[in-house]
């Protein structure tokens, strides 16, 4: 058999880093982990030793040492979606300047994939996590409360959270478009979404929407729904069927603005006027929205002010300092354009 190669980094230890920059191996942890304690020339012949060595710091030991670990897990639905990339960017954002760094799970909206994230999270021994969403599987707030430290529930605004919450009210959201379509005149309004069995904050939106409906006294439709991610190119076989299968409908109101955008799309090559033969809404307020035509009406959400209020949370309750809000509704706002 021949030898095993190791890996970069693999077998060189800190006192190897030590003895190659000629100082203590507790100077050359001090000069990785805290550079601000040491003078900018050795912290220079320190990181040039571990280089040359091609040194790998193992964190896992460090977190196992002081008991907690400079990353933050976060754990959203989708790391492809834009509107929880806007979120991160907010969390980085303040979470760098607090000197933490992040890690992601993606559960693709299966509430057991999310426990196997947070277990596997919790291994590091994080300071605290954010979370997406207040919906979680029991063995998952079991194991949360637990660990007992801090997590940030984000996206959805809740009267129980587990401990600290910012979001919005998506049932208001769906009660405020469906207000908004009545007000201009539409009396035959339906709801279209993908995966509304698992996307939690979609279906709140519905029953927001369905319960204003109601209210109104206005004939009402179980919500239009397919069991794939959602697309511009399902928001217009959506459309589609619609037209076809129920034509009475006068006016739509997407989950999001990526189905809502590819119905526009769709009646643009189709020849079908928007909002004249049928009014389009959506959710989450992305930047597409107003350069398409006819311009989309959509509610848009706060979501980099989310993820920056929820870091601030988090590391005001790291550092020990008291929160002031632990529960913030950020509201939302309904952009009225065009396509109603």
């Amino acid at each position: 058999m021949g030898e095993k190669r190791q890996g970069p980094g693999q077998g060189v230890t800190l006192k190897d880093v030590a003895l190659r920059a000629g100082v203590s191996p507790i100077t050359v942890s001090r000069a990785l982990n805290r550079p601000e304690v040491v003078s900018p020339k050795l912290r220079e012949k320190v990181e040039a030793a571990a280089r040359d060595l091609k040194y790998v710091q193992n964190r896992m030991a460090g977190a196992l040492a002081s008991s907690g670990s400079p990353v933050i897990p976060v754990v959203v639905p989708s790391l492809s979606n834009a509107v929880f990339i806007e979120v991160i960017e907010g969390v980085q954002e303040i979470a760098q300047e607090a000197g933490f760094q992040l890690m992601f799970g993606n559960t693709d909206y299966d509430l057991d994939r999310e426990y196997e994230w947070i277990s596997m999270f919790l291994g590091w021994s994080p300071p605290g996590l954010i979370l997406a969403g207040t919906r979680h599987l029991q063995r998952t707030r079991a194991l949360l409360k637990h660990y007992g430290r801090p997590v940030v529930e984000t996206m959805e605004y809740s009267s129980r959270p587990l401990d600290m919450n910012v979001g919005l009210s998506h049932v208001k959201a769906g009660a405020a478009m469906a207000d908004h379509l009545i007000a201009r005149g539409y009396r035959n309004i339906c709801f279209a979404g993908c995966r509304l069995r698992a996307d939690h904050r979609a279906k709140q939106r519905f029953d927001g929407f369905d319960k204003m409906l109601a209210q109104q006294g206005l004939a009402r439709r179980p919500p239009l729904t397919r069991e794939v991610p959602s697309s511009p190119e399902v928001g217009g076989e959506m459309l589609d069927h619609i037209l076809r299968e129920d034509p009475g409908v006068d006016a739509v109101f997407f989950a999001n603005d990526d189905l809502a955008a590819g119905a526009i799309l769709r009646a643009q090559r189709e020849g079908i006027p928007i909002p004249d033969r049928i009014a389009v809404a959506g959710f989450n307020g992305l930047p597409i929205a107003a350069l398409l035509t006819p311009s989309l009406t959509t509610i848009a959400s706060p979501r980099r002010e989310i993820g920056r209020f929820a870091a601030r949370q988090l590391v005001q309750h790291i550092s020990g300092q008291q929160c002031r809000t632990k529960r913030l509704d950020v509201s939302f706002d309904l952009i009225a354009r065009d396509s109603t």
